[in-house]
């Protein structure tokens, strides 16, 4: 059986996440390390990070995309995921995404969210992002289901994508950008369960709609903006 290195760095952007942190940092894979991102919490999530071993990087400036941003430019490792700091999605799953990765299958890889139960994601949450993903497809040419924030890439190349969107555009951005720069992008199904907490951004039909119009102008970007990934990097 193949093992998996432990240079990978796993951000977790987090605002007020206390209640969910322990469920998800206990899910950590072995030998890799948490980068919890806090975003101005105000509830001891960053305690809480830090008594279950995570590294805290403070980003003052509110929005998901400056906190995910915050958590790649702190990583080190080889290898960078994200993922929700909301129990909704499992940290272990995203081994065979870092093995993808490793083993030069795929540039980008995405969990595509499969909802486990009712209120795991809800119908105007699941509108904005079938609407997302159609834009995309226009806009791409790619067939991806999920705009999803469970996702593995290596650290270098996602810096050199110049990612400058600080909202909900972010994730949007991140794979406008890989596909303008020829990489290969792969979408796996992943359990989505409900999360802990109120939603800062889908927890209601206006801001998941606000979030829709920040995704929509990272659409308008003209293509060709990130170089392309450089290919048998090991």
């Amino acid at each position: 059986m193949k093992t998996i290195p432990s240079d990978v760095d796993v951000v977790l952007p987090c605002l007020n996440e206390a209640q969910a942190l322990p469920w998800v940092l206990e899910r950590i894979p072995p030998g890799w390390r948490a980068l919890v991102v806090d975003n101005g919490s105000t509830d001891g999530s960053a305690q809480v990070a830090r008594a279950f071993g995570a590294t805290v990087v403070s980003e003052p400036r509110r929005g998901f995309g400056a906190a995910c941003h915050a958590g790649l430019t702190a990583a080190a490792a080889d290898v960078v995921c994200f993922c929700d700091c909301d129990a909704s999605l499992d940290p272990s799953l995203l081994v065979p995404f870092v093995r993808q990765v490793r083993e030069g299958e795929a540039d980008l890889v995405l969990g595509r969210r499969r909802p486990q139960g009712r209120g795991a994601w809800p119908a105007h949450a699941r509108a904005g992002n079938l609407a997302l993903a159609r834009m995309l497809r226009r806009r791409t040419g790619l067939r991806l289901h999920d705009l999803g924030p469970l996702r593995a890439a290596r650290r270098e190349p996602l810096l050199a994508l110049g990612l400058t969107d600080r909202r909900s555009g972010y994730p949007l951005q991140m794979v406008v950008r890989a596909a303008d720069a020829g990489w290969r992008i792969a979408e796996h199904d992943v359990p989505y369960l409900p999360r802990t907490g109120a939603s800062k951004v889908t927890g209601t039909w206006r801001g998941t709609w606000q979030a829709v119009r920040d995704m929509s102008r990272v659409l308008g970007e003209a293509p060709g903006q990130a170089p392309a990934v450089e290919r048998g990097v090991r």
